[in-house]
């Protein structure tokens, strides 16, 4: 199992980029030691992979286009697949750490179009109206399945047949949530949400052009959308403003320069572009708390680079 302190995501995007062992194999265990991440929040991501995952301890808020649940020690969950989602972890003393299970959903489907595919797989996978799913270790139904997702963990990698046993464990645990999903599965079927993947082409183009000056009108244009639909589609699924997005991604950009490289503080604020250094002064501050000097000692200091 890997132990993570900080998540990598794709170069111009922000879909997450997940270390498989093997491409033959596109699974990962990993044991995310939530405090000791830069910042105690994943800011908005999606991945193509199933998350499944086990609090150990502490507490974390996910946050969805369409739900915000907050996961205790002891409960657990699943994010589907391609769905939009951030995290913030709940400041208390005690160590949050957080369990997970990745895995592209052909690991249990086999080939496109399968028999299983069509009958299990796909109709989770691309049903808009799960994001995610919580399970609560105070309904024995959902308990039993908790049991199954914390139990995977301890299968050993070097044991003979490691990846028969860990997509036999993936199978059950597929089979709980399959028919926990059958309420929703049998509601009207969702059109694709269309808009979501707007947001995600958005999202990389701010990416790809944060460095420079960007206005709501070429952002919107770079999707094919009014400058009123992209205010509408960023405040339905991040919640915020499109400023707010730019301002935010170009901090994070921010903080990692700080923390990872010896780039003078102004040429970090131009960097992210912000030329303007009392500018970038304040808004780093009012975000992080820190000033850009202090929070590069911070995490400099700590060799966290």
């Amino acid at each position: 199992m890997r132990i993570i302190h900080g998540l990598e995501f794709q170069t111009g995007s922000k879909e997450e980029k997940l270390p498989y062992d093997t491409p033959d194999f596109p699974y990962l265990a990993s044991r995310a030691e939530l405090n000791s991440f830069r910042e105690p929040f994943v800011p908005w991501h999606w991945h193509n992979a199933i998350e499944l995952f086990y609090m150990e301890s502490g507490e974390l808020n996910y946050y969805t286009p369409h739900k915000n649940v907050l996961f205790s020690a002891g409960s657990a969950g699943m994010v589907n697949a391609n769905v939009l989602h951030k995290t913030q972890v709940q400041m208390h003393t005690e160590d949050s750490v957080q369990l997970l299970h990745i895995f592209d959903p052909r690991l249990l489907a086999g080939t496109h179009g399968s028999l299983i595919d069509k009958k299990y797989i796909s109709p989770i996978i691309t049903a808009s109206q799960i994001e995610l799913i919580a399970l609560s270790p105070e309904e024995p139904a959902q308990a039993a399945a908790i049991e199954l997702i914390r139990a995977a963990f301890s299968l050993s990698e070097d044991e003979l047949g490691y990846e028969f046993r860990i997509r036999e464990a993936l199978s059950r645990i597929w089979i709980e949530l399959f028919q926990m999903c059958a309420p929703l599965l049998q509601e009207k079927s969702q059109a694709k949400d269309a808009a979501a993947d707007k947001v995600k082409g958005m999202m990389v183009y701010i990416h790809e052009h944060y460095a420079e000056k960007i206005s709501v009108r070429e952002l919107a244009s770079s999707v094919f959308l009014s400058e009123r639909e992209c205010y509408r589609v960023f405040q339905n699924h991040l919640h915020m403003t499109p400023a707010d997005y730019i301002r935010s991604y170009r901090i994070q950009i921010a903080c990692q320069m700080l923390a990872e490289s010896r780039v003078p503080i102004t040429e970090v604020g131009i960097s992210c572009g912000m030329d303007n250094s009392s500018y970038f002064g304040k808004v780093f501050r009012e975000a992080t708390g820190y000033t850009p000097r202090q929070y590069r000692r911070k995490w400099q200091d700590k060799n966290i680079i």
